[in-house]
């Protein structure tokens, strides 16, 4: 799934539109989730 949104993220994992933005902010904050690129034309990584 390399374009998903949160909608479609909360749909697949059952949790709420809250929870799947409670999980992409825990992401964040612990540096697993990286921007890469500008915001116009970047993208999101799931890092190990």
């Amino acid at each position: 799934m390399p374009d998903v949104t949160v909608r479609e993220l909360a749909e697949a994992t059952g949790l709420s539109i809250d929870g799947v933005n409670w999980n992409i902010r825990k992401l964040k904050s612990s540096a697993r989730l990286l921007r890469i690129g500008p915001d116009k034309g970047g993208h999101w990584q799931v890092v190990d």
